[in-house]
């Protein structure tokens, strides 16, 4: 597969990405995340392992729920078969039942395979001014 159909393969699998997490659709979360995901954030920067499991109980239990996912901006870089997005946008729900908002920065490392096509292997978040 050529660069230019993977880059266009990335940009959609991040769209998919940001439509699982606006609707809590697991089992497209659950085809999007790799089970090596590691995920580094708020609220406190640490590294948190067994990410996608986590994930996925927070959506499947509602006890995160987004009601807004507005991307602002979208960077694709993709290096054969690794992929990086840079994703700025604004993202509002609830989690555990608190309220919360903020204009984030999301920077996702996703491998590609012939089996899963594009899957998240690493993501770091952080605030944008």
């Amino acid at each position: 597969m050529d660069e230019r159909t993977l880059t266009e393969e990335l940009y959609a699998a991040e769209r998919r990405l940001q439509a699982a997490q606006l609707a809590g659709d697991v089992e497209e979360l659950d085809r999007l995340l790799d089970e090596r995901l590691v995920f580094t954030g708020p609220p406190d920067g640490r590294l948190h392992t067994g990410a996608k499991e986590l994930d996925l109980h927070n959506h499947r239990s509602r006890t995160q729920v987004m009601t807004k996912v507005a991307e602002e901006d979208l960077t694709v870089i993709v290096a054969g078969t690794t992929g990086v997005t840079c994703f700025l946008g604004t993202l509002e729900g609830t989690f555990a039942g608190e309220p919360f908002a903020g204009r984030l920065r999301y920077t996702r490392t996703w491998a590609h395979t012939e089996q899963y096509g594009w899957r998240i292997v690493a993501a770091h978040a952080g605030p944008a001014d």
